[in-house]
């Protein structure tokens, strides 16, 4: 490592497993402490997702580059062929998304908002979070996730995300907790995403959570 710039090969990249191992994502950003634009990279075999569907809103611009292998990409209600080398730049409100057609395909992903301060998203530390819990990290995962809440002390995504987390791993108490401040701060989408999200399986039938879904107590204690 050089005081005036870094190098690194895809593969150098830490490999963490999202939503269960459905894709693979290679930090960008947070290897190399990029502040300026978002960017990370995606690798995956055949027939494996490389980007997950998705809109992108607020004029956030996004570009994918095909580093290697091939893929297809969904752009709005079209089907495109995208072998190595191919760059695809989607503008906001466009539905997206990419399945690797190769094994090893790797694709990089740019994003940004023009003449907007660039912000890290919460998405990166939750997602590098579970994925630490389920490579059975899960003292890293919370420790991510600790100072992410310390961070964002009134953002309901931190909390809810960390009531997942702990649902999954089977600290009840833990999880109650944080679902608890979390419907405390959005307590309308928290409770209707928390109706069908199976990371609640395990204190499902907890009388305290199933109050606090159904908006039956504000506390569950």
């Amino acid at each position: 490592m050089s005081e005036g710039y870094e190098v690194a090969h895809v593969d150098e990249l830490e490999e963490l497993p999202i939503a269960g191992g459905e894709f693979v994502w290679r930090p960008v950003r947070r290897r190399f402490g990029i502040t300026a634009f978002g960017t990370n990279a995606y690798t995956g075999n055949a027939g494996q997702r490389v980007i997950e569907e998705h809109y992108e809103q607020d004029n956030h611009q996004e570009m994918y580059v095909v580093l290697r292998g091939r893929a297809t990409f969904t752009l709005g209600g079209d089907e495109i062929d995208a072998p190595a080398g191919t760059i695809v730049f989607v503008r906001p409100n466009t539905k997206r998304g990419a399945i690797a057609a190769e094994d090893g395909t790797a694709v990089l992903a740019v994003g940004a908002k023009p003449g907007v301060v660039f912000e890290p998203s919460l998405w990166e530390d939750v997602f590098a979070a579970n994925a630490y819990a389920d490579k059975g990290e899960v003292e890293k995962g919370r420790e991510l996730l600790e100072a992410l809440l310390e961070q964002h002390p009134d953002a309901w995504q931190g909390f809810y995300n960390a009531a997942c987390l702990e649902a999954r791993v089977g600290d009840k108490e833990r999880g109650i907790q944080y679902f608890e401040r979390a419907v405390e701060l959005e307590p309308e989408k928290v409770r209707e995403f928390a109706k069908t999200d199976s990371d609640f399986d395990s204190i499902r039938d907890d009388p305290r959570f199933s109050s606090l879904v159904a908006g039956q107590a504000d506390s569950p204690g």
